[in-house]
């Protein structure tokens, strides 16, 4: 089969993107998956584990200007179902025709959600499993629930020679019931996803169902509140933002919007207008990992540890978002766009929201000596999405704001993993949210990877602790107290924790842009909450998940550099990413540096949280230190509405 587009029954027009930063449109995402299968010869067998924009250099970025041309790429992971081979592959859609190949020995790339689907169709019809089930009473196989949970890697042999999932089981009671009321606590199946057969099947012994329901609809709460009121979003003028293709102009930010199957969304080259001068902060941001240990060592719980951004990926599960529910106000939605494992095109509508709130006051004050009053309105743009990675749901918020703050938030919902444990028993490990039913203790470990660009590529940072003055000539009242910023040149002086002790903050900064003070221009991460993880750390999931015993790690930049725990954390023994790259002590001064962030949300489940969980939220910011000369709101108009001002 030749490798043009005639014969592939493309139209290039199509394939022309506006930006070398466009994700892949869905013909190009097409081509990309026909050229492969015919250059490569690939058999049906052959699995289509992610299809994304092979990003161009730097520079490629930086030095486009509109009408110039560029190679134009796909970056493929692909698995062999036949020998479990896993490839990289790169695409020319310039050149129409595969530029790299290679096989990744070892790898196993995420668990894609097909195999979700096929993994408990499997486990439905399996005779061995069924008879595990009957002795429990379950006789209708159709009402059950199987979670295929990443194996992980806890040094067994089946790790390495299988594609492996480890699948546990809930039960509901009728086709609408919340299921996870209902967990089969002792079961555990092991699945060779690269055959769709049962390797094996564990039962540790049978323990009652929990007896009730946990169902949240509004026919199963009954009556609901009547005193709620309609809070209607209107903008009658439209959004105050511009949407041109993937670019987004909002007051004095400019910004692009990507999207990829294993991130999710993606925010480039940030930057804020400044007196005329379109200055930049970030060149890409956007969440790099996550892992969720839990903490119950027994025997259905203690290899609970799933990497759901690198072993199931969050872009891939991202939710269709609808005006009213998820986002409110005058919206504007871009759509992502993929394949599933078998190549075939796949497009999630809605899967980004871009929108404006209102926040408050954004400044104030009152002149009391003359009664003149000065007061303005915060609003914010808010750019997000929401996956439901199997219980969970989870919301990812980029917000920025017109002093020229950035933060990143993550809500979290959805249901709690629950588990079964006798009657009378109190667990200790976890918390009784309903007779019988537990849910164990956790936690959701993010890590975010920012490639600052402030005022330019080449940035350093320093670490702000505040420190007392001692008692003595200098601090005769005892009460002077001060900042101390030290410079972290090498890698290894630039692995910190959090110290609320001391108020630590970290700066990044530009040592050749000088503001009006003659001061380097710089940004600082404010922490948010946060905690430290609480596994051991010689256990498994710590040494799979070594990024989150910091809070913060800088690197020097590397394009080869993507994600903390590594490409493929799926079945890895650990100590790939951060804790490999950090060993050879690269220099960080004034150079191009990537700052890798590190948050846990910290789970003690409450009677309060089931069966569906209020949001809980946890995040940081970026806020501006010295890289405006004064406060850049000032110009933010009084806002106007029915009012002729702010006055009653």
């Amino acid at each position: 089969m030749a490798n043009t587009y005639e014969s592939l029954k493309i139209d290039p027009s199509s394939l022309s993107a506006r930006h070398p930063l466009d994700p892949l449109s869905a013909d190009e995402i097409t081509a990309a998956v026909q050229i492969v299968r015919s250059e490569k010869g690939l058999s049906e067998r052959v699995r289509f584990a992610s299809i994304n924009l092979h990003e161009p250099p730097k520079s490629v970025v930086l030095d486009f200007k509109p009408g110039t041309s560029w190679p134009r790429e796909a970056f493929i992971v692909l698995l062999d179902n036949d020998n479990g081979a896993t490839y990289e592959a790169v695409v020319s859609l310039t050149e129409k025709r595969v530029v790299s190949w290679h096989h990744e020995p070892g790898a196993q790339p995420s668990i894609m959600l097909d195999e979700f689907f096929e993994c408990e169709q499997v486990l439905k019809e399996d005779p061995e499993f069924q008879e595990a089930l009957r002795k429990r009473g379950i006789t209708n196989f159709d009402l059950l629930m199987v979670d295929p949970w990443s194996a992980g890697d806890y040094g067994g042999e089946d790790e390495r020679i299988y594609r492996l999932s480890r699948a546990l089981t809930w039960v509901r009671s009728d086709p609408n019931d919340n299921g996870y009321a209902h967990p089969v606590e002792g079961l555990i199946a092991y699945v060779d996803l690269n055959n769709m057969k049962v390797l094996r099947i564990e039962d540790n012994g049978i323990v009652p169902l929990p007896p009730e329901h946990g169902n949240y609809t509004p026919e199963a709460v009954g009556q609901m509140r009547t005193d709620v009121k309609s809070l209607e979003i209107h903008q009658a003028e439209g959004p105050s933002f511009n949407v041109d293709g993937y670019e987004v102009q909002w007051q004095k930010w400019r910004f692009r919007v990507g999207f990829t199957t294993r991130e999710g969304l993606v925010l480039h080259t940030i930057s804020y207008e400044d007196q005329g001068r379109l200055r930049p902060v970030l060149y890409r941001a956007a969440l790099a990992e996550m892992v969720v240990p839990y903490g119950d060592p027994t025997v259905n719980h203690n290899r609970k540890n799933a990497f759901d951004v690198g072993e199931y990926g969050v872009g891939m599960l991202a939710n269709s978002l609808e005006l009213g529910c998820d986002c409110l106000g005058s919206i504007h939605y871009f759509d992502a766009v993929m394949t599933d494992s078998r190549g075939n095109l796949m497009k999630i509508p809605n899967a980004v929201c871009l929108h404006e709130e209102d926040y408050g006051i954004l400044w104030k004050h009152v002149e009391w000596r003359t009664n003149q009053t000065e007061v303005r309105r915060s609003r914010r743009l808010v750019i997000s999405f929401i996956s439901t990675v199997g219980n969970y749901e989870y919301g990812f918020f980029w917000y920025l704001y017109q002093d020229g703050t950035i933060q990143f938030e993550v809500k979290l919902t959805g249901i709690m993993n629950t588990g079964a444990v006798p009657p009378g028993v109190k667990p200790k490990y976890g918390q009784l949210v309903a007779p019988q039913l537990n849910a164990p203790v956790h936690q959701h470990v993010f890590n975010v990877r920012l490639d600052t660009m402030i005022d330019g590529v080449n940035n350093s940072v320093y670490e702000i602790n505040t420190q007392t003055e001692p008692l003595g000539p200098e601090n005769p009242h005892g009460n002077a107290f001060y900042p101390v910023a030290t410079l972290l040149s090498q890698e290894s002086e630039a692995q910190r924790t959090i110290d609320p002790f001391s108020a630590r903050y970290w700066k990044v900064v530009n040592p050749s842009s000088l503001n009006a003070l003659g001061e380097p221009v710089g940004y600082k991460i404010m922490p948010g909450e946060n905690t430290i993880p609480f596994a051991h750390p010689e256990s498994y999931v710590m040494k799979r998940a070594a990024f989150a015993t910091k809070h913060l790690w800088v690197t020097p930049f590397s394009p080869k550099e993507r994600y903390p725990a590594g490409e493929y954390p799926n079945q890895h023994a650990g100590g790939a990413g951060l804790p490999a790259w950090t060993q050879a002590n690269r220099p960080i001064e004034n150079t191009d540096v990537v700052v890798w962030y590190t948050l846990i949300s910290h789970h003690i489940p409450r009677p309060e949280d089931w069966p569906v969980m209020p949001c809980g939220y946890i995040g940081f910011m970026l806020k501006p230190v010295g890289f405006f000369d004064r406060n850049p709101s000032l110009d933010v108009p009084a806002s106007m509405s029915h009012h002729d001002s702010c006055e009653h």
